[in-house]
């Protein structure tokens, strides 16, 4: 993988675009920064689980656990299921699941 070189012959739209990608690359680092929500989409990286199972695993009120999971329903990371009155979450996007990947094995694999 080869970073960008950012150089003086980088046309305007080059740069505009390397902006909106800079933008969106830090909001989506932002709404995984918190431990609840990065927690939130670990759990969640094993399969589909209720509010319920996310607040036993997180050992978490409902209402923290609710409100990380808007934030990430927010951004796109997460979908939510209804089935009667449990709402089941999983995850929205492979980014996520690819970012979590590495955390894994820079943050906890030897740990």
């Amino acid at each position: 993988m080869a970073l960008p070189v950012i150089d003086e012959n980088m046309s305007d739209d080059e740069i505009t675009r390397m902006m909106d990608n800079a933008c969106e690359a830090s909001n989506f680092l932002k709404a995984i920064s918190h431990e609840g929500r990065l927690m939130i989409l670990c759990h969640l990286a094993t399969g589909e689980k209720s509010v319920t199972e996310l607040e036993d695993l997180l050992s978490a009120r409902q209402a923290a656990v609710s409100q990380q999971l808007s934030r990430l329903r927010l951004e796109g990371l997460v979908n939510p299921r209804r089935d009667g009155k449990l709402i089941y979450y999983s995850l929205a996007d492979e980014r996520a699941t690819q970012v979590l990947d590495v955390v894994y094995e820079l943050f906890c694999k030897d740990s």
